[in-house]
C-alpha cells in the first residue's frame, strides 16, 4: 500500500497540472458573490483582513459579527495600526481578580486550546463607568490603548467612552 501511495504521489509531482505542450493549464478561479448569498459587498473574497477591519462608520471602527474574529485578531496583529482608533463592538462583560487588581473584558466566547474554552475581545479601562455584572451582553465604544502587562509584553485595552447594556444578545460563541 505504501508503494502504491509513493508512487502515485511521485506520479503526480512529475506530471502535474500540464498541457501537452509544457506550459500549465488554466485554472478558473472560484467565484463568489456576497449579493447572491444576501451578504454585503465586503464579503466578496477580493477583500483581505485588512479590508474587514477597515469598515468605518466615519471615525469609528465597528467590529461586527460575521467578522469578529477575524477582525479582533487582525487588530491584535498589527496593534501599531488601530492604536488610537475608537472601536465599537459587543459581547459579554466579565470581571477577573488577579492579586490586588480588577481586570474588566468585553469578550466572546471561541475556540481554545482544549475545546471551546477560549475568550477574544479587549480589557476595558471603564473610567467613569461602572461594572456590569459577568455575562451581561453590553455595547463598548472606546480608544485602543495598551498598558505595560508585564516588562515583556504590553496588553491591547479600550479606554471606555462609552458602555451600555443591550436588550438583545449578539452571538456568544464566535468561529469566524
Amino acid at each position: 500500500m505504501k508503494r502504491l501511495f509513493a508512487a502515485i504521489l511521485a506520479l503526480m509531482i512529475f506530471v502535474g497540472c500540464s498541457s501537452a505542450d509544457g506550459t500549465e493549464a488554466p485554472v478558473a478561479p472560484p467565484t463568489f458573490n456576497a449579493a447572491d448569498q444576501g451578504l454585503p459587498s465586503y464579503a466578496n473574497n477580493e477583500n483581505t483582513p485588512d479590508d474587514l477591519a477597515a469598515l468605518d462608520d466615519g471615525d469609528i471602527l465597528y467590529i461586527g459579527e460575521r467578522f469578529f474574529l477575524t477582525q479582533i485578531n487582525q487588530i491584535f496583529m498589527n496593534r501599531e495600526r488601530y492604536l488610537g482608533r475608537t472601536i465599537r463592538y459587543e459581547g459579554m462583560f466579565y470581571s477577573m481578580h488577579w492579586e490586588e487588581y480588577t481586570y474588566h473584558f468585553v469578550i466572546r466566547n471561541t475556540h481554545g486550546c482544549c475545546g471551546p474554552d477560549g475568550m477574544i475581545g479587549f480589557d476595558v479601562a471603564l473610567g467613569e463607568f461602572d461594572p456590569f455584572p459577568d455575562n451581561t451582553w453590553v455595547e463598548v465604544t472606546g480608544v485602543l490603548d495598551e498598558f505595560e502587562f508585564s516588562e515583556w509584553y504590553n496588553m491591547l485595552i479600550i479606554n471606555v467612552t462609552s458602555i451600555v447594556e443591550m436588550p438583545e444578545r449578539g452571538l456568544e460563541f464566535i468561529e469566524s
